[in-house]
Order: C-alpha cells, then sequence, then structure tokens
C-alpha cells in the first residue's frame, strides 16, 4: 500500500501529539503553521507545502475550530497567517479529503468546488464520545476551582443527556454530588432514572432553578435564558461547554451578579495529549 501523505495546517498542542503518533505509524505529515518549532522525525516536513507536494496529498487535517469566514486557520506555532483556500484545494488530487472539528459556509463552500469530502470529526460519535472524557474531567476541575464547598453533597444541574452530558453526569454523580439531568426524551428519563441520578423535564426548567449550586449546560443552543435565570440563585455557578454561542444569555448572567463561564476546547487546554491520541486514532483509521 502506498504512503499516505497528510497536511496538518493549524492547530494547537494536540496536533503535536497528531503528527507525532501518525508519522510513527508511517503517514508522511506535511506541517503548514509550525514555524516556531522543529521536527527530527523523518515522516515529517515542517514548511508551507509546494505545488509538487499538494499534488500528492491524500488528506488536509484543519484544526477543531475549523476556519474562520474567510479561511483563515488558527495556528498557535505561528506568527503569520494560515489560509485553506480554493486555489490550494484545487492543487490536491481528487481523493484528498478534508478533515475538521466543526464546518462553516465558507468550508462547505470550498469543499463543494473542487468536489472535496468534507468529514467533521467532532460529529463523529467516536470522537465525540472520547473526548467527552477529558471534557467531563475539565469541567469538574473547573467546577472545583470556582466553589468554595466540596462537589460531593452539592446540587448539580446538568443540561442535556448527549454524549457529553451523559460522561458529565456520571462522573459529578461518582464523587457524590447531587445531579440532576434536564432531558427531553423518554428513553433518556429512565436511563437518567437507572444511573440513579433525577430526571428533569427541560421544557419546565423554569421551575427546577431554585436551590441549583452548578448548573453545566451542554447544549448548543439557547438554554438558559432570561426567563429560567431570573429564578436561579445568584450564587449558582454556570460552566457552559457547549460550542459556541453555548445555550446561556451571558449578558443578563452577568447583569445578575452569577458567574457565567463560556469554557469551550476543554480536552485542549487540559489534556492535549489525550486529546490528541484520540484524534490520531480516528484519523489513523480512516486514512
Amino acid at each position: 500500500m502506498a504512503r499516505k501523505n497528510l497536511l496538518i495546517m493549524g492547530g494547537d498542542q494536540r496536533y503535536l501529539e497528531v503528527a507525532h503518533q501518525l508519522a510513527s505509524k508511517g503517514i508522511h505529515i506535511f506541517l503548514d503553521g509550525y514555524d516556531q518549532l522543529t521536527f527530527s522525525h523523518s515522516n515529517i516536513s515542517n514548511g508551507v507545502p509546494g505545488k509538487d507536494d499538494l499534488n500528492k496529498m491524500d488528506a488536509i487535517l484543519l484544526p477543531l475550530n475549523g476556519t474562520d469566514t474567510a479561511g483563515g486557520v488558527e495556528a498557535v506555532y505561528s506568527e503569520r497567517s494560515v489560509e485553506l483556500t480554493y486555489e490550494l484545494l484545487e492543487q490536491t488530487p481528487a481523493h484528498c479529503t478534508v478533515f475538521t472539528g466543526v464546518a462553516n459556509d465558507y468550508l462547505d463552500r470550498m469543499a463543494e468546488q473542487p468536489n472535496k469530502e468534507l468529514i467533521q470529526l467532532t460529529a463523529r460519535d467516536d470522537v465525540a464520545i472520547l473526548n467527552s472524557i477529558p471534557t467531563a474531567e475539565a469541567t469538574l476541575n473547573l467546577a472545583i476551582q470556582e466553589t468554595d464547598y466540596t462537589i460531593h453533597g452539592a446540587n448539580i444541574l446538568v443540561l442535556g443527556f448527549g454524549r457529553v452530558g451523559i460522561t458529565v453526569s456520571r462522573l459529578f454523580a461518582a464523587i457524590g454530588a447531587h445531579v440532576s439531568v434536564a432531558a427531553r426524551k423518554d428513553a433518556d428519563f429512565a436511563r437518567i432514572t437507572e444511573m440513579g441520578m433525577q430526571p428533569l423535564a427541560i421544557d419546565r426548567l423554569v421551575d427546577y432553578m431554585d436551590g441549583m449550586g452548578i448548573c453545566i449546560n451542554t447544549i448548543p443552543h439557547p438554554v438558559l435564558d432570561q426567563a429560567i435565570l431570573s429564578k436561579a440563585d445568584t450564587s449558582m455557578l454556570i460552566i457552559d461547554i457547549a460550542s459556541k454561542p453555548g445555550g446561556t444569555d451571558f449578558k443578563y448572567a452577568n447583569e445578575k451578579g452569577m458567574k457565567a463561564i463560556h469554557a469551550l476546547g476543554l480536552p485542549g487546554k487540559t489534556a492535549p495529549k489525550t486529546a490528541g491520541r484520540i484524534i490520531g486514532d480516528v484519523l489513523y483509521g480512516l486514512l
């Protein structure tokens, strides 16, 4: 089987783990946006790839937050701008796949023009479920840092019972917190009960806010609005771990004197080696 070639454009500490892991497995890694670093592995080429390199590229990996509206990608190890452009994609083979964490209109348009397959890694169950482990641990760490009482015995409200919500709920319950989980489906209510937690109907959230010490939101659309927050104690800590724009009316929470934190990219900040290994394992299988 021919050796695979992967272009990593931008990224953070997680992608250093991805690069080294995949290079050690025989994949040739091209790095764009790592000017401040040097690499000794023979399978890692650091620098802007030329036309000949792009002509043999099997895949492109973008940061998990994708691109901005102009195609710019976040590159923490470079002072120059790194961009995914139509001209770049046009020079890659027809089979070249673009991997990103999340997509936007720009990425969708770019992928459509040269007819490239665009894969959102965070939409995959394997990535999302495994990534929920460092996310939950980081959320617990944040809760400990931002409170003056033990999490054991605290009243915790988790909004959402999806791939992240399940892991977060289980972890907080495991250390002795009184966990309530707001969900919509009867099946979720049954599972929450089976796990020893209190199920709540999310459309009646306004009735349950009183007495909650910490509210953790995992739902990436408006949930904690003014009507609901007005019923919560001002001492309640809000940790919103949903992707932008989150599910909290942060402006109203701040006006009310509540501490509301939009905690984004937790795995990359607290466990980059593990988070990078997760991405690398999935990418290796896909490549």
